[in-house]
């Protein structure tokens, strides 16, 4: 089974999924949370986004702790979110294609001042990275519902799509 292909793959189709919902990012919306516990709009498009440079975070080194200088490039709009996915989507996919199978077998961890969090193969640290895609995505759909601005189809037309 050829894994980085697979890999490869649904980067790109969660990309393709993700630029349509970019597309619909409103203006002067970017501090817009649904609930003093949820993550600002910007904050949450943001880091969907950046996961899609995971992949290369994930093959070149053995953990990521969030309190030891992770910050993700500032956005300030629809026009950054779309130019900061097609560089991040280019550098997990390049990630991808210099990898070998090998590569996706030792451990990897998510760690908050040297704490370890979560760990995984590497191959299970990308595959939870897609997964927080989709995840995040779904949060980005329910603000654009609640803020009434089209959501896209992920994977099939939405509502939206079909006119209801």
């Amino acid at each position: 089974m050829d894994t980085l292909k697979i890999l490869k793959d649904e980067l790109t189709e969660e990309y393709n999924t993700t630029k349509k919902f970019l597309n619909n990012f409103p203006k002067n919306k970017n501090d817009y949370a649904p609930h003093k516990k949820s993550m600002k709009l910007m904050d949450l498009t943001t880091h969907i986004v950046d996961i899609f440079r995971w992949p290369g975070v994930i093959l070149k080194t053995e953990f990521l702790d969030f309190a030891d200088g992770y910050h993700p490039e500032k956005m300030d709009g629809k026009e950054d979110l779309l130019q900061q996915l097609e560089k991040q989507y280019i550098a997990g996919i390049k990630a991808l294609e210099s990898a070998s199978e090998e590569d996706l077998t030792p451990d990897w961890s998510i760690r908050m001042n040297g704490q370890k969090i979560m760990e995984w193969s590497k191959y299970g640290a990308i595959r939870h990275g897609l997964n927080q895609i989709t995840h995040h995505r779904a949060q980005l759909g329910v603000y654009y519902r609640l803020l009434d601005i089209p959501v896209p189809g992920s994977y099939g037309p939405s509502a939206d799509e079909q006119n209801r």
